[in-house]
C-alpha cells in the first residue's frame, strides 16, 4: 500500500474514532455557512441602483434590475463625496482609537493587579462586581447612564455637593462630553469581563518560574515585568490585532441608546449613519455599500496589524 493510501486510511480511521467531536465541529461549520457565508450573496445589493425590501434577492426581477452607474461603484463614490463623510469618519476613528488606547490596556492592568491579590475571598468579590455590568444590555445601562447624567441626576448632585459646579448640566445634550461618556461607560461595562482571558493566560504560566525568580531576589514588580507580561504576550498580541481590525466598529448598541440630535455632531459614527440611511431614508443599496466599505477597510487594517506584529514579535493570527 502506497503512502497516499496509508494517509487516507489513517484519516478515515481518525475520523471514525473522533466522530462525536467531528459532529460537534460540523455543527459549528454549518452555523458559519448559514449565518456568515450564504448571506454574503446579499452584498450584491451594494452594486444595484436601488434595492427595495419587497424584492426577493433570488427573484429574476432583482437579478435583472439595473446596476448602479459608474461600473457599480456609484454608492461608494457618493459616500466618499457625502457632506457628512469627514464628520462620520472623525467620530468613528476618534472614539475607536481612544478606546484602543484606554479600554484595551486597562483590562491587562486590572488582571495583573487582581492576580497579585492574596485573599481569594476579596478577589472573588472584586471579580464578581467587575463582571456584573457586562451582563446588562446597553438598553438598560443606557437608561441608567442617561438618568445619572441628567441635570438632576446622581453625577450633578455629587458635583454640586462637592462644590465643583453650581447648577446641574445635562451632559448628553453637549457634544463635547459625548466621547468621554462613551469611553468611560464602555470601560465600566467591559473592564472585568475583558480581564478574564488575561487572568486565564496568567494562570497558565508555570509557577516554578516565579519560585526561581524569588530565589534570585526578584520583587513582585520585577516578576510581573520579566515573567507575567512575557507569558501573556501572545494573548495580548492576538487580541490587539482583533481590536485594530474592529476600529471602524464603534459599538452601535451603546451609541444608539446615548445618541440624540443635540450630541449628533460627535455621536454620528459610521454605524449610526448606516442605520439612518437604511431605516429612515430607506436607501438600502447605499447603506449596504457603506457597510461593505467599512468591512473592506477593516480587512486591510487586520492584515496590516497582523503583518506588523508578526514582524515585531513573531506572533500573528496567520
Amino acid at each position: 500500500m502506497d503512502k497516499k493510501s496509508l494517509e487516507k486510511k489513517s484519516f478515515l480511521v481518525r475520523l471514525k474514532e473522533e466522530k462525536y467531536l467531528q459532529m460537534m465541529a460540523l455543527a459549528g461549520v454549518v452555523w458559519m455557512l448559514i449565518f456568515n457565508y450564504i448571506p454574503m450573496y446579499g452584498l450584491i445589493i451594494a452594486f444595484k441602483k436601488n434595492y427595495m425590501v419587497t424584492q426577493s434577492l433570488f427573484s429574476l426581477k432583482f437579478l435583472k434590475s439595473p446596476w448602479a452607474t459608474q461600473h457599480g461603484l456609484q454608492h461608494f463614490i457618493e459616500f466618499v463625496k457625502d457632506s457628512q463623510f469627514v464628520n462620520v469618519m472623525i467620530n468613528t476613528l476618534g472614539i475607536s482609537l481612544i478606546k484602543l488606547c484606554i479600554s484595551f490596556p486597562l483590562p491587562i492592568v486590572f488582571a495583573l493587579l487582581l492576580n497579585e491579590v492574596k485573599s481569594m475571598q476579596f478577589k472573588k468579590v472584586v471579580q464578581t462586581i467587575s463582571y456584573l455590568p457586562h451582563f446588562l444590555s446597553w438598553v438598560v445601562l443606557g437608561g441608567i447612564i442617561t438618568t445619572w447624567l441628567s441635570d438632576t441626576g446622581l453625577v450633578n448632585e455629587l458635583l454640586i455637593k462637592a462644590g465643583i459646579i453650581k447648577e446641574g448640566i445635562t451632559y448628553l445634550a453637549y457634544p463635547k462630553y459625548f466621547w468621554g461618556i462613551v469611553i468611560s461607560s464602555d470601560v465600566w461595562k467591559e473592564l472585568g469581563w475583558n480581564a478574564i482571558i488575561y487572568l486565564a493566560a496568567i494562570a497558565g504560566i508555570d509557577p516554578s518560574l516565579y519560585e526561581a525568580a524569588k530565589v534570585d531576589g526578584a520583587g513582585r514588580f520585577r516578576q510581573i515585568v520579566s515573567i507575567t507580561l512575557p507569558g501573556i504576550k501572545g494573548t495580548v498580541v492576538i487580541l490587539f490585532i482583533l481590536a485594530v481590525g474592529g476600529l471602524l466598529n464603534s459599538n452601535f448598541d451603546q451609541i444608539l441608546v446615548l445618541w440624540n440630535p443635540l450630541n449628533a455632531p460627535r455621536s454620528n459614527v459610521i454605524d449610526i449613519f448606516i442605520y439612518n440611511v437604511a431605516m429612515k431614508s430607506m436607501r438600502f443599496s447605499y447603506a449596504s455599500a457603506i457597510g461593505l466599505f467599512k468591512s473592506i477597510i477593516a480587512f486591510f487594517l487586520l492584515l496590516m496589524a497582523n503583518g506588523i506584529t508578526k514582524k515585531l514579535n513573531d506572533v500573528s493570527l496567520f
